[in-house]
């Protein structure tokens, strides 16, 4: 068996629309501008609008990228509600069959991008700097983050896969799926390569769990031991993430480790996207392309919006390290 996520999942999967991973590579860039921007820089002139007569300051061109992305959250939204308003295939929310799924799965996206927040301004120094006292380093927290990430799909997997046999909801005997990874080795290399590790494993939870049917969720499970649904461990995916994120950040004060205006700003601006990119994942190509009551689709947003992310950090950036 070489990935029991794909082939025991029974659920069709939804890959992501092409427009997601566009809008990565302009937030990344944008976190990356954002860092190169020195604290005491915060407070030097930058001009908004080209029609301004007065500039604001580099400080509030940072959170510019944060307002935008909200903006575009807010704007996917409401367009989202018009249509369903004047769609007669969407008369009331009792017949829209939607994807129950998808909320707990763009949790597990929101999660993943505020960890992304914490991380990337991080060296492989800070990653290794023990704190003490037994507590695991941040790079060991993050080497059971990922490990986690697999069990959860695989073992859910397995658990839908054996919905209507004998034995439903028990754990996969010995031998049935591949064992757990290796923790030291999910966190090895650098801060990006981690990441895109973890990345890579929400992903694929995204795409082959999305699909799945308010029936299935009930499907019996188990979690730590405990008698759950695959719901409740579809919910885990993201609140893992999330309960490790903060032991990352005890981890980091007890090694002294302070985060910058700066890294704080690329935190912030790392969940407005982690929420916004929770309003596309999961769903249909055709979907994400159709104009939301009359105005752009919900990938034109996204598009758009990161693209303007991308163009105001590197702008900021430009007024921070220049003259």
């Amino acid at each position: 068996m070489h990935d029991p996520l794909v082939e025991l999942t029974p659920a069709p999967a939804v890959p992501l629309h092409p427009a997601v991973a566009t809008a990565r590579t302009a937030v990344v860039a944008a976190l990356r501008d954002v860092l190169a921007i020195p604290d005491d820089a915060l407070e030097r002139p930058w001009r908004w609008r080209p029609t301004d007569e007065d500039d604001v300051d580099v400080r509030y061109g940072i959170y510019r990228l944060h307002e935008g992305l909200e903006e575009a959250i807010g704007a996917v939204e409401r367009g989202r509600a018009a249509a369903e308003r004047s769609s007669e295939e969407h008369l009331s929310a009792a017949t829209r069959p939607g994807r129950p799924a998808i909320p707990p799965l763009a949790a597990a996206t929101a999660a993943r991008w505020d960890l992304s927040g914490v991380l990337i301004p991080l060296t492989a120094a800070d990653l290794d700097a023990a704190p003490g006292g037994g507590e695991w380093t941040v790079r060991r927290t993050l080497g059971h983050i990922v490990t986690s990430q697999r069990s959860y799909g695989w073992t859910s997997a397995w658990f839908l896969h054996r919905a209507s046999e004998a034995g439903a909801g028990e754990y996969p005997p010995e031998g049935a799926i591949p064992p757990d990874g290796d923790e030291e080795e999910d966190g090895q290399g650098s801060v990006d390569e981690v990441l895109e590790r973890l990345g890579t494993l929400v992903d694929a939870a995204i795409e082959h769990f999305a699909a799945l049917h308010r029936v299935q969720l009930l499907t019996p499970g188990r979690w730590s031991g405990l008698p759950v649904t695959i719901d409740f461990r579809l919910g885990r995916l993201g609140s893992h993430i999330r309960e490790h994120t903060i032991q990352v950040d005890k981890t980091l004060a007890m090694t002294g480790r302070t985060p910058t205006e700066t890294a704080r700003l690329v935190r912030l601006i790392a969940g407005s996207y982690g929420r916004l990119e929770g309003l596309v994942i999961g769903r249909d190509r055709d979907d994400l392309d159709r104009p939301l009551g009359g105005g752009p689709s919900a990938a034109g947003i996204l598009g758009s919006a990161t693209r303007d992310v991308a163009a105001t950090a590197a702008n900021a950036r430009s007024a921070a390290t220049t003259g």
